[in-house]
């Protein structure tokens, strides 16, 4: 019973691994055939992303991050930043911030042990030249597919290593199956085996009585 339990749940556990390389694969060709469709799906979601921004705090640290990494600021450009109620850059905005931009857009000034998180306060007005001077102006979009493009190698290795690891732990749950397969049977074969034994030896045990002819 126990056997039958533990490979239903292996069995179970190389399926999810098979669905999930097959989904990654298709991902991949899909991604690879229709690059401008993603491009287009990334954008419209990290325009939602900066809208979101300051509502959620996980997706405001991912942002910062991503800002920080790739040294860029809004999807397309630093105005893209416009978009989110907090920075809106408009007379009617009250936010302290409006026309404003994350501080994580901000360069990075050498030796600076006090990290100035007004840096970026009223940015949307000037031109991207003047705004330069104190953020990145280029947009995260153009900055990561760059990025992806020069790194071609390194993304195509990770991406070959983990598909390769995947496809391990598939053989090795393939042979764990394929085990616990060959110890039940080769149980059911035994207990087979004694049961026609001990049939045998019951058959040869019967007592016969002896009969002896009348002369």
């Amino acid at each position: 019973m126990l056997e039958e339990e533990e490979e239903e749940e292996v069995e179970e556990f190389l399926g999810i691994l098979v669905i999930i390389l097959l989904v990654q694969v298709a991902a991949a060709v899909l991604g690879y055939l229709f690059t401008d469709k993603v491009i287009d799906r990334t954008e419209k979601f990290m325009r939602k992303a900066v809208v979101r921004y300051r509502d959620d705090l996980d997706l405001e640290n991912v942002i910062d991050f991503i800002q920080k990494k790739f040294q860029c600021c809004g999807v397309q450009s630093y105005k893209d930043w416009s978009e989110n109620v907090y920075f809106r850059c408009s007379d009617e905005n009250p936010s302290v911030e409006a026309c404003g931009v994350p501080f994580s857009c901000c360069l990075k000034i050498q030796n600076q042990t006090v990290l100035n998180t007004m840096c970026g306060y009223g940015v949307q007005e000037a031109d991207q030249q003047g705004a330069a001077e104190d953020v990145h102006t280029a947009g995260c979009l153009s900055s990561i597919l760059r990025w992806a493009g020069t790194n071609a190698l390194l993304v195509g290795g990770v991406t070959a290593g983990l598909l390769l690891l995947e496809v391990c732990m598939i053989s090795l749950a393939a042979a764990q199956v394929s085990r616990i397969r060959k110890v039940r049977l080769q149980k059911k074969l035994y207990e087979e085996s004694r049961g026609a034994s001990r049939s045998r030896e019951r058959k040869d045990s019967y007592w016969y009585p002896a009969h002896f002819d009348d002369e």
